[in-house]
């Protein structure tokens, strides 16, 4: 499956952040109901597009855009998949896997990647383990907080608990 990765222009990252907020509310809604709340709040997927580093895509098959991507590629090869997403509609199609695997390509120096995701989200945690490749190494709870929380203040206390993913390229390579 060819999956491209294109820069995100300024004028598409309102478009971006429609579609991530969908994206992520779906599988909210399907573990608590739909409170009417933004579920990613807008001022973290635009720190995600400002902070140091970042790199923004449009996730792109057959000439469509079907998701999006913020990296952070920092100078010591320790790289963060910040955001991913694919829209909905276009989940269980193989999408997400080639997106990442376009991801690793574009950045073959990268030594570790590191990522997040609330630990509700079954199909994000069988994604990056079964799929992608990561091990779960922490676990972010009451007893062992997330040092910089991705939520707004009106984010229910169950969505603090958070896995932190990380891949070893340097392990993966010696495996090939």
């Amino acid at each position: 499956m060819e999956i491209k990765l294109v820069p995100l222009q300024e004028n598409e990252k309102e478009r971006f952040i429609k579609e991530i907020q969908a994206a992520f509310k779906k599988a909210v809604v399907e573990e608590f109901g739909d409170n009417g709340e933004e579920i990613i709040p807008r001022e973290d997927v635009v720190n995600s597009f400002n902070a140091k580093g970042a790199e923004s895509y449009n996730i792109i098959h057959n000439g469509e855009i079907v998701g999006g991507a913020v990296l952070q590629i920092r100078p010591d090869n320790r790289n963060e998949l910040q955001l991913l997403y694919i829209k909905v509609g276009n989940h269980s199609k193989g999408l997400g896997a080639a997106a990442w695997q376009a991801i690793e390509k574009l950045h073959p120096e990268t030594k570790i990647w590191e990522t997040f995701t609330p630990y509700f989200e079954k199909r994000n945690i069988h994604f990056y383990v079964n799929k992608c490749g990561f091990k779960i190494v922490e676990f972010f709870n009451e007893k062992n907080p997330m040092p910089n929380p991705p939520h707004s203040e009106n984010t229910p206390p169950d969505m603090e608990y958070f896995f932190r993913f990380e891949k070893d390229m340097t392990a993966a390579q010696k495996n090939i």
